[in-house]
Order: C-alpha cells, then structure tokens, then sequence
C-alpha cells in the first residue's frame, strides 16, 4: 500500500461524506448525519497515515534523506485538506452541529481530488531553502490556521443563506427544508468567531516562524516578496474582524461578510502568489 493509494482512499471518503451531508440536508435523518460525520472521521485517520505514509516513501528516494511531506504543492494542498477537517472535527466536538459539515468537508475533498488529478505527486530531494526543521513549523502553523478560516467561511456562507431566507419569509422561516437542520444564527455567529480565534494566533505564528526560516534560508527576516505581503494583507482582515468585533460588536452578516473576504484573501495568498506571481516562494508551484 503506497501513500498514493491511501490518498485515493481518503478523496473517496470525503466525496462520500460530502454527498451524505447533502442527503442530511434534505432527508433531516440523524442516522444519516451519523454515517457522514464517521466517514469524515475515518477519512481523517487514513488521511493521518497516508501522511505517515508519503514521510516514510521520503527516505527510499535515491539520494533522499527524509522530510516532512510539506515541501511543495501537492503536499502542502493534501496536508490542507487534513488540517480542514482536523479542525473541524474539533469544533464539533462542542458543538455538535452536524449540517455544518455539509459545508466544510468540499472544500477538503476539492482540495484532495486536485491534488490526486492535477499536481505533480513526485517526491524529490529538498532544495537547500527548504533543508530547514523552520519548514516545518511554519507551514503546520500555517495551514492550521488557514483550515481554521476554511471552517468559519463555510459557516458564514451557512449564515448568510439563513438569515437571506429568513428575511424573505419571516413568517416560514422556522419551517421546514434543508434550514431545519441547520444551527440558530447565533450559534453559526459564535462558531465563525471561535474558529477566527483558533485561526488568527496561529496564522500570526505561521508569520513569525516564516520570518525565522527567512532569516536561516536568506538572511533577512521581511523582504516584502509577495507571499510575505499578502500573508500580512490576511492577517490584517483577521485583526480587522476581531477588532470590529470586540470594539463595535460586529456580529451577523457584516462578520460573515469579512469572514469570507478574509477567506478568499487567504486562497490567494497560499495559491494565487504560489501559482501566479513570482518571488521567493515560487518552488510552491
């Protein structure tokens, strides 16, 4: 069994959880909700060691002396996808809103079914840049945090579709439908704030161990390459959100709103620098 295979096995499991969550949205069976959150689950745990996997395969290369599967595209988009729904899976745990995961787990199984069809999967030697354990804990940061916006854009689009038909029908709006199964406003308010605040320290840690790896691979800790840049574009729409949110008492749709643009910043910035400008960061693609 070689990782590849273990990462096939794990975009079918959360194409199958996706899809289920859908059937929830429309059937409101709790069985069914059920069956989809633990195919999450177990796609998660084979997803841990199709990780384990690929870090194993590292050291067979010729010439290869083993690292961490995060040193370019293809793994840093499947460890994204892990991260997505680690997070997750750990906001549910208070929780326990099973409609969100028909809302979270695409963008894992998208980011996992690119990954398997269109990225190169080679394993190859790291560059010098990248012979570095700051690697490490600057892309585990990192992405942490940027599956942590993942989960709190997935509930604001949740939010947003509530309150939208909420106010064209405030007299049906209680009713029936895929919105009987989704969480009260509130709740979906407070889940976007909570992952925000799992999010915005660990993207700010992400910054400072990136800074710290700058320094060892070209010794300075700030170039303003392009990456850095929109890294900190992101972290100023997530220290934008809790300020509004702690001075003005931004809830509800505005909230979700910025939820979403922060999110959409923070796609850019690991993809749109990596993929469409040119900088230090570049290898990425």
């Amino acid at each position: 069994m070689t990782s590849s295979m273990l990462f096939n096995i794990v975009t079918a499991a959360y194409f199958a959880s996706m899809v289920i969550f859908v059937i929830y949205l429309a059937t409101h069976t709790k069985v069914v909700a059920t069956v989809a959150h633990t195919l999450a689950f177990l796609g998660l745990v084979v997803h841990t060691a199709a990780i384990g996997m690929r870090w194993y395969e590292s050291y067979q290369i010729p010439g290869g002396a083993g690292h961490a599967p995060l040193s370019n595209l293809y793994e840093s988009v499947v460890f994204f996808a892990w991260t997505i729904v680690l997070i997750y899976l750990l906001l549910d745990l208070k929780y326990r809103q099973k409609a969100v995961g028909a809302f979270v787990i695409p963008f894992a199984f998208l980011a996992m079914i690119w990954a398997q069809l269109g990225l190169n999967k080679a394993i190859e030697p790291l560059v010098p840049a990248l012979q570095s354990n700051w690697l490490t804990y600057h892309v585990i940061t990192c992405f942490l945090g940027y599956a942590a916006f993942a989960v709190a854009c997935g509930v604001s689009i949740m939010y947003l579709i509530k309150i939208g038909k909420e106010e064209k029908n405030p007299e049906n709006s209680p009713a029936g439908g895929f919105l009987a199964v989704f969480p009260s406003a509130k709740i979906l308010d407070d889940i976007n704030y909570k992952a925000i605040m799992i999010g915005f320290p660990l993207l700010s840690l992400g910054i400072i161990t990136g800074a710290a790896w700058a320094n060892y691979a070209w010794g300075t800790y700030w170039s303003w390459d392009p990456k850095e840049t929109w890294s900190l574009i992101v972290w100023f729409i997530y220290a934008a959100f809790l300020h509004a949110r702690f001075t003005r008492g931004w809830v509800g749709r505005k909230a979700a709103w910025l939820s979403i643009v922060g999110f959409a910043a923070t796609i850019f910035c690991y993809l749109g620098v990596n993929l469409v400008l040119s900088g230090l960061h570049s290898y990425g693609g």
